[in-house]
């Protein structure tokens, strides 16, 4: 049995995913987004979700892979092809690696804007995951990591104040509300603060 073959029959998880195919730009971002902030992946297209093998035309499906990680990522995601024959069809192999430049974001619509992250087979958005299960998923995968001074203001405002909001935030370290939500969610994935989603407005306390 080759490697694809091996891939193939372990079933879609943390770091594989199967696509039949990739018509949608903003939806296989959120995919390559979840991969490039958690440990890395690779993404089979050509191969539907219970495994079977039904090919591709790898051209077609660069283009929209491409563009869905040079535009509806940010920044963008890098990602590499290998093309790989099984009885006379092509699967395009799309890895990703995990990325030095995370958290990335996925946009869902102009304007919008959110991060992802890999939990087993699924792409997760960060703002909906408890702080306890990103700690479970993502404590062994992070070094803790030397902060610069837009991501110490947010600590140092919460030594003082029992939270902060991504408004407040903005304002604090006058930034822009991409730049500032991508800061609260790489502060969220190492371990420095916990979201909490349940209230009108989100808010972020030290961890």
């Amino acid at each position: 049995m080759d490697e694809l073959q091996r891939l193939i029959w372990k079933g879609e998880n943390d770091q594989l995913d199967f696509k039949q195919r990739v018509t949608q730009p903003e939806k296989i971002a959120r995919t390559l987004v979840s991969f490039a902030n958690t440990r890395g992946g690779q993404l089979l297209v050509g191969v539907k979700d219970n495994g079977t093998i039904c090919g591709v035309d790898p051209e077609e499906e660069k283009h929209t892979l491409q563009m869905a990680a040079d535009f509806y990522c940010d920044p963008p995601v890098k990602i590499m092809y290998e093309e790989e024959e099984v009885d006379g069809k092509t699967i395009l192999k799309v890895i990703v690696p995990e990325s030095i430049h995370k958290p990335h974001l996925a946009k869902l619509k102009e304007g919008d804007w959110r991060s992802y992250i890999r939990v087993k087979d699924t792409s997760v958005q960060t703002s909906k995951v408890e702080h306890k299960k990103l700690s479970q998923e993502l404590q062994s995968q992070f070094e803790p990591l030397p902060l610069d001074r837009q991501e110490l203001s947010a600590l140092d405002y919460l030594d003082r104040n029992p939270r902060i909001t991504l408004k407040q935030y903005m304002k604090v370290a006058n930034l822009s509300e991409r730049r500032a939500y991508r800061i609260l969610v790489k502060l969220v994935i190492h371990g420095y603060l916990r979201l909490h989603d349940k209230e009108k407005e989100a808010y972020y306390t030290l961890s």
